[in-house]
């Protein structure tokens, strides 16, 4: 009986020291990685939202302000691909803003019992591309709006993602929503 409390206690007494030296490990790893740099996260999101607070304005100017010049932007609608510039994606946003009225952001990634958050940066997988930095921004959200011709609302639920450079200017956005999903909705019959 002595010899199995010995052998217990024992057994403890390595499986703490295990922990010991396995946290000792991961501070020293930690101590190593750059601690990311939440304001500057902080300050693209303000970026995004008043890049958005301007689409609900229909404050082109104040869009185009925000993007650099040399910004390329993917449409939400498939083109084989083709990245497009600044002037194509101002057009696009006049196009909406011109046809639609009580453009709406809802963000946050909508949930049965709550709703998640709508900006997310930085990574932990893969492995090889992991990353604390906050160049790009994920972006989840809904977009509503009033069609200005038929009176309808619509809806359309949102992703994005968002490229800055040093000087906090967006200069790369990636769009995916269900572009067909609006006109589908502008067609129903009531």
């Amino acid at each position: 009986m002595k010899t199995k409390w010995i052998g217990l206690m024992l057994v403890a007494v390595l499986a703490m020291l295990a922990c010991k030296e396995q946290t000792s490990e991961m501070t020293m790893e930690e101590e190593t990685m750059e601690a990311p740099d939440y304001a500057a996260f902080d300050k693209k999101v303000a970026t995004i939202r008043a890049f958005y607070k301007a689409h609900e304005d229909e404050d082109l100017e104040a869009q185009r302000a925000m993007l650099a010049d040399t910004m390329q932007w993917s449409p939400p609608a498939y083109n084989g691909n083709q990245w497009l510039g600044k002037t194509e994606l101002l057009e696009a946003l006049k196009g909406y803003h011109d046809n639609f009225d009580n453009i709406q952001w809802h963000e946050g990634i909508i949930l049965p019992d709550t709703t998640a958050g709508a900006y997310w940066s930085g990574s932990v997988f893969p492995e090889a591309t992991a990353t604390n930095t906050s160049t790009n921004i994920r972006i989840y959200g809904t977009w509503t709006a009033t069609h200005t011709e038929s009176g309808k609302e619509i809806g359309v639920k949102f992703y994005s993602l968002m490229v800055f450079n040093e000087e906090g200017v967006i200069v790369q956005g990636s769009d995916y929503f269900d572009v067909h999903g609006l006109q589908a909705q502008l067609m129903a019959d009531e």
